[in-house]
C-alpha cells in the first residue's frame, strides 16, 4: 500500500515539476507546431450519429469540427460529471449513450470502478503523458483543467475590496455572500476543490477551512460553469471557475481571472467511451479524433485549455502556467474517495 502511495506521488511531482518548466516539458510554449496531418473519413461511418455526454466549454464549434472532419454527426446532452455517473449507475450497463466528454476525473475513476466504461487504447495514445490517462484505457485526459476565481472588478471598486490572490482571502467576512461554487456532489470542479484543498491541507485544517468558506457561499450552483457567470453578471464578486472565462472576458464583462497563489486545483478532463456504447466505432473514432493534433487544436482553440498532447503549444490565456503553484492532488485518491468525501459535504453544507 505505502508503495503504491510513493508511486502515486512520484507521479504527481513529475507532473507539477513539468508544468513549472523543470524535467521533462510536456507543455510546448512555442510557436513551431507541426503541420496537422490529414484526416481521412471512413466511408462506412459517414452518417453515423454519436450520442455524448458532455461537460466541455466550446462543445457545439468542437462537435462541428470533428462532423466536418469524419462526417459523424453528433447529439449532446449538456451534464455535470456527477449527473452523468448517477445516470449511468440508474441505467445499468445499459447507456443511452455512446460517450462522456469531459468532467470531473474522480467521476470517471469512480466509473471504472463499477464497471461502466468501455477500454480502449487509441493509436493517438501514445502520444498522451501517462500521468494524464487512466493505465488500463478505461479513460483519457484530453486537456488540462485549472481551477481560478474570476473575480468581477466593478464590484470589488464598489465594496472597496481588494481583488483575491488567496483561498485565505476568500473566507474573509469582506467575501460574505460574495463567493459562489458548484455542489460537488454533482460538480467535478467543485470537487476537484474540495479534495484537492483536503489532501493539501489534510482533513482536521481542510474541513475548518470548508466550514469558513461556507458561510460566504450564499448557494451550491449544480454546474462548474454557472460561477464564473453569475460573477460577470455581477450578482457575485467571486466565482469559482473551471478556466480563464475568455468567453466572457471578450463580450465586455469587468472580470479577472486569478489563479489562487497559495495553491490552485486542477485535473486532467477525461473522456472515456461507455460500456454497452451501440456506436461502438464511431465512439472510437470520436477519442481517435479528440487525441490527434487537429483534435487537440481544435479543443484548446474553442475552450482555452492546456493540451494533454506532446507538442502542442497551451492557448495565450494559459502561456503563464507553468509559473502556477499547482497543488499536489492524488487523482485516483480522490476517485476511490470521491463516495465518501461528498457524503460528509452534504451533511455539513448542503442547502
Amino acid at each position: 500500500m505505502i508503495k503504491k502511495s510513493l508511486i502515486a506521488i512520484l507521479l504527481v511531482l513529475v507532473l507539477i515539476f513539468s508544468l513549472v518548466g523543470y524535467g521533462s516539458n510536456n507543455i510546448n510554449t512555442k510557436s513551431n507546431e507541426e503541420p496537422e496531418k490529414i484526416i481521412e473519413k471512413d466511408g462506412a461511418l459517414e452518417g453515423t450519429t454519436l450520442n455524448i455526454f458532455a461537460a466541455y466549454g466550446g462543445k457545439d464549434k468542437i462537435f462541428d469540427e470533428f462532423e466536418k472532419d469524419t462526417g459523424i454527426k453528433v447529439e449532446y446532452l449538456g451534464m455535470s460529471s456527477g449527473e452523468v455517473l448517477a445516470k449511468l449507475r440508474a441505467e445499468n450497463g445499459k447507456p443511452s449513450g455512446d460517450v462522456w466528454f469531459g468532467g470531473g476525473s474522480d467521476s470517471f475513476i469512480a466509473a471504472k470502478n463499477d464497471g461502466l466504461l468501455e477500454q480502449y487504447v487509441s493509436p493517438e495514445a501514445k502520444y498522451i503523458p501517462d500521468q494524464f490517462k487512466d493505465k488500463d484505457g478505461y479513460w483519457i485526459g484530453v486537456s488540462l483543467v485549472t481551477v481560478n476565481f474570476l473575480v468581477n472588478t466593478d464590484l470589488c471598486k464598489e465594496k472597496g475590496i481588494e481583488i483575491p490572490q488567496t483561498w485565505t482571502d476568500v473566507v474573509k467576512p469582506e467575501f460574505k455572500g460574495e463567493v459562489l461554487m458548484s455542489n460537488p456532489s454533482i460538480s467535478g470542479t467543485a470537487y476537484t476543490i474540495l479534495s484537492g484543498l483536503l489532501q493539501s491541507m489534510g482533513d482536521e485544517e481542510g474541513w475548518a477551512f470548508f466550514d469558513k468558506l461556507n458561510e460566504n457561499i450564499p448557494y451550491y450552483a449544480k454546474r462548474g460553469s454557472e460561477p464564473p457567470k453569475k460573477a460577470a453578471l455581477g450578482e457575485v464578486i467571486v466565482g469559482l471557475s473551471p478556466g480563464t472565462g475568455e468567453e466572457l472576458k471578450t463580450e465586455g464583462y469587468p472580470i479577472v481571472n486569478v489563479m489562487p497563489k497559495d495553491g490552485t486545483p486542477w485535473w486532467p478532463a477525461p473522456m472515456a467511451i461507455l460500456k454497452g456504447a451501440k456506436n461502438l466505432e464511431a465512439a472510437k473514432a470520436f477519442e481517435d479524433w479528440c487525441l490527434s493534433e487537429r483534435g487537440q487544436k481544435v479543443l484548446r482553440d474553442n475552450c482555452p485549455r492546456v493540451p494533454t498532447r506532446e507538442g502542442i503549444k497551451p492557448p495565450e490565456a494559459l502561456s503563464g502556467i507553468k509559473n502556477t503553484k499547482l497543488l499536489n492532488i492524488d487523482f485516483v485518491k480522490a476517485g476511490n474517495e470521491r463516495d465518501e468525501i461528498v457524503k460528509k459535504w452534504k451533511e455539513k453544507y448542503e442547502k
